[in-house]
């Protein structure tokens, strides 16, 4: 383990940090959200029609990845658009993934 990684460690703040961030990937439809929007920015609707939800549960669940700095969000005319915070959240989502295929491709 670098220094690095080990000084992260041992702060309980970071700490924290990831572990809501690992709570947020642990839902299905929050999931959902987070690969659509690897693909692309979307609106509320948009996503709707991805996850299959309702609009007050997508709602629900971009308001806690937004609480969580996973998603951002800007206006477009009347709608909402919502992106990606940053690229560590494609990493995060693709090395899940890939680590959920070794055991069942």
């Amino acid at each position: 383990m670098d220094d690095k990684t080990k000084k992260m460690l041992e702060n309980d703040a970071v700490v924290y940090g990831a572990t809501q961030i690992f709570d947020a990937l642990s839902d299905f439809t929050r999931f959902q959200i987070l690969s659509a929007l690897m693909t692309g920015d979307k609106s509320v609707s948009e996503l709707q029609e991805v996850c299959h939800v309702s609009q007050s549960a997508i709602s629900h669940q971009l308001r806690l990845l937004r609480d969580r700095s996973l998603v951002s969000a800007h206006r477009d005319g009347q709608r909402v658009i919502y992106a990606l915070a940053d690229d560590h959240i494609g990493l995060l989502i693709g090395i899940g993934l890939e680590h959920a295929a070794e055991e069942v491709l």
